[in-house]
């Protein structure tokens, strides 16, 4: 029979339509006025700082709606926004400067809803407010680590294979390794070339100086580049995890630089002094036979390297590393037997085993610990970079009592030394410096009228479109009204779904565009009906042939601004992504409501039916 679908048909548009709007729900109770609690001074938030924080509350009047502990972390959520920085104040004053204090909004969905995985639209930056951050990264100084880390591993492989060199040091034109004769830079120089295909081999000798250059080729510049950065993107984004913000975007720009948004964040002094903080510690051995009064002198024996000492003082320290923080797996704030504040060190399996060997082999011998950090100068490079100042100290010196293996701990350090160090070596130390080139603070006010005025524009395009299809096209317009809205719900329950989607602005210019493109469908179909009835067609007939007709040329044009959206998501950056997403999943959902779902009721109403005519 013509125009009737089989009963699962109509129970899969049915359940389809009945799964979005379920997830489109939470949309509709808005967000509660918060107060968020993260330990960093050394301290936990537990049961007992829940309860405390609930009393102190209530005492002053406070009503709280909700108070959840999760991951570590406590929210709050009050009445209103006069009441939530009340409380902001008075929980900061009752807690401490072991805890910081945040002002914050939660979605306010009933637990049952998000029990099954409900949960409302994560909202972008231009939306909700927060803080904009553009973040540059020294590519110069991720080229020397490097230049560093060759150079050691130069003496560690010319020392294996016995060749005899007079010293190795770095300069402008590469590392230049020197040798008491032509043969000896021959062997070296074919040994070298086998055991890295990175570095390009030039023998610099002149006169009775027998030198061997070393020069990084143009692909592993490139190779370091673009590692730095994408290390950086990886550290940055695990910080911006131990901030504990949500739905944050941490992307690349061009070449050199990392886009970094924060939503929800209004205070930004935490978030710059964590995510804008350089800090990694080294491992090196101390040279406890040189001369200290003489190194402060600057009679520097070779191979070694003078540091300041935090207590005061110098240490001589030899300049082969030991062991960087690239290694570091874990990293917490602890106290000693004698409530001194120190980090608990846990080591990957090569770090473990690299500090078991050279422990082992150490033992009585004193090793320092060398913290170092990158702070901003205040002035550039003639390339126009920020210029960044290289700060290093020892903060602990100890004697190796025995072989150690993956964990240990470093001493010497303040209270707040030990959490701020403890939470950027958990979070992974930053292969090269960053700095912040760009910053932009939106108000939660302007995020807010932007969704009003997005949502007017959605509202008022709607109602054109419903009234122009009621008049025109009479009951199938009507039908098309009806998948239309069902459309709409759909887009909003589909983006609520997905983990990573965030409503953008340009995200809601995509939802307008979609509703346009939604009823572009029916328009289509309705229009091939008509003809196929003006074309002496039965009713059945006409209704069949449209929607039959109608279908490819539906198609071809959803698949190629489908993938016209898949392009811009690929190689867009935030808004455009916001917009594109949106398009994408509307044009889906659109292909579905305008083919199947006025389908399904078109057939329900008209199919199977003696109709003479039809409200078209």
């Amino acid at each position: 029979m013509l125009n009737k679908y089989p009963m699962w048909k109509n129970i899969m548009v049915m359940l389809v339509i009945a799964i979005g709007s379920f997830y489109a729900i939470p949309n509709l109770f808005g967000e509660d006025h918060a107060v968020q609690i993260v330990a960093t001074r050394g301290a936990e938030v537990t049961a007992s700082t829940q309860t405390s924080v609930v009393d102190l509350l209530k005492a002053q009047g406070i009503a709280v709606k909700r108070a959840e502990l999760e991951n570590g972390q406590l929210l709050v959520r009050v009445q209103n926004p006069e009441q939530q920085l009340v409380a902001k104040e008075a929980i900061a004053e009752l807690l401490g400067q072991k805890y910081t204090v945040a002002l914050n909004l939660a979605p306010a969905t009933p637990e049952w809803l998000e029990a099954v995985g409900g949960s409302p639209m994560k909202l972008g930056l231009d939306l909700r407010g927060g803080v904009h951050f553009l973040m540059e990264v020294d590519m110069g100084e991720a080229v020397r680590k490097m230049e560093e880390a060759k150079i050691a591993d130069f003496r560690s492989q010319l020392r294996e294979e016995k060749i005899r060199y007079a010293g190795i040091r770095k300069t402008p034109n590469g590392i230049a390794i020197k040798f008491r004769d032509a043969e000896t830079v021959d062997q070296a120089e074919t040994y070298l070339k086998t055991r890295s295909n990175d570095m390009t081999y030039t023998d610099a000798s002149s006169g009775d100086e027998f030198m061997l250059l070393a020069t990084m080729s143009d692909a592993y510049l490139k190779q370091i580049k673009e590692e730095a950065l994408q290390q950086n993107i990886t550290t940055i984004r695990n910080r911006v995890n131990e901030l504990g913000v949500a739905e944050p975007v941490v992307q690349r720009q061009g070449a050199e630089r990392i886009i970094v948004e924060l939503p929800g964040v209004q205070d930004t002094a935490r978030a710059k002094e964590i995510l804008g903080a350089t800090a990694s510690i080294e491992f090196r051995m101390v040279d406890d036979k040189a001369d200290v009064s003489a190194a402060a002198s600057g009679r520097v024996p070779p191979g070694d390297e003078v540091y300041q000492r935090r207590e005061g003082g110098i240490a001589v320290l030899k300049k082969e590393v030991m062991l960087t923080g690239d290694h570091i797996t874990g990293a917490q704030p602890t106290f000693d037997q004698y409530s001194r504040p120190q980090v608990a060190i846990n080591l990957d399996s090569k770090g473990g085993s690299i500090f078991s060997n050279v422990t082992k082999d150490n033992i009585g011998k004193p090793m320092a610990t060398l913290f170092i950090e990158y702070k901003d100068s205040g002035t550039r490079n003639p390339d126009g970079t920020v210029k960044m100042t290289r700060i290093e100290e020892v903060i602990s010196v100890a004697t190796i009592q025995a072989r150690l293996g993956r964990n240990f701990v470093i001493t010497g350090l303040e209270h707040t030394e030990a959490q701020s160090l403890a939470l950027l070596l958990r979070a992974g130390a930053l292969i090269a410096p960053v700095t912040i080139v760009e910053e932009r603070t939106i108000g939660p006010s302007l995020g807010a009228e932007n969704i009003q005025n997005g949502v007017q524009a959605m509202v008022w395009g709607m109602v054109v479109v419903l009234i122009f299809m009621m008049i025109y096209y009479r009951a199938f317009g009507f039908i098309a009204n009806l998948a239309l809205m069902a459309n709409l719900i759909m887009v909003v329950g589909v983006m609520s779904m997905i983990p990573g989607a965030v409503l953008t602005l340009p995200g809601i210019a995509g939802m307008v565009l979609t509703v346009g493109m939604a009823v572009d469908g029916n328009v289509l179909i309705f229009e091939r009906i008509r003809e196929e009835l003006l074309a002496g067609r039965s009713v059945q007939q006409a209704i069949h042939e449209g929607y039959g007709n109608a279908f490819s040329t539906i198609a071809d044009a959803n698949i190629t601004t489908f993938m016209t959206a898949l392009i811009l998501f690929a190689v867009g950056t935030g808004a455009v992504k916001g917009f594109a997403v949106t398009l994408m999943i509307g044009i889906a959902t659109s292909m579905f409501t305008a083919i199947v779902g006025t389908r399904s009721i078109v057939n329900a109403v008209w199919g199977g039916k003696r109709v003479k005519s039809l409200s078209i």
